[in-house]
């Protein structure tokens, strides 16, 4: 989908949906990492990610769609847009749009190496995620020297 498509799109659930135009710009910003879409208020775009269109489809763009323009139309009407407001809540259930947007799924890596620490003497261990340097470190409790295990 291009920015004509989505501009469409936009204008098009708005009519649909809520009877009012959209006269302003929607559009994919590459930046939005946790969130689905953002209503500026200072210039009442609206930003998409695009990454939840990849992910999930056009259903779930169009339902994070609904949502920002909850948040443009309640904004220019002078009314309460922001998450814990009423006229915004009432909104969402009224248009059936979600109040947050699915969880994107990212690429979990392989657990790092844990590095495990002994106690010369007293044969404490240290679990940790970082390698030290055992020539400088000793045991916290007997104050001897560590190994690598």
């Amino acid at each position: 989908m291009d920015q004509k498509q989505l501009q469409a799109l936009v204008e098009q659930i708005s009519i649909r949906v809520f009877g009012k135009p959209f006269r302003h710009t929607a559009f994919f910003n590459p930046r939005l990492r946790t969130t689905g879409g953002r209503y500026m208020l200072q210039t009442h775009n609206i930003e998409l990610n695009k990454k939840h269109y990849d992910m999930y489809g056009e259903e779930e763009l169009i339902a994070i769609i609904k949502h920002e323009l909850c948040h443009y139309h309640l904004h220019l009407e002078g009314k309460g847009y922001r998450h814990r407001d009423r006229d915004f809540r009432e909104l969402l259930q009224k248009v059936g749009a979600p109040r947050y947007c699915r969880p994107l799924i990212r690429n979990t890596k392989a657990p790092k190496t844990i590095y495990t620490y002994i106690c010369t003497s007293c044969g404490l261990t240290y679990r940790r995620k970082r390698r030290i340097n055992i020539d400088r470190y000793v045991c916290g409790r007997c104050r001897s020297k560590l190994k690598l295990s």
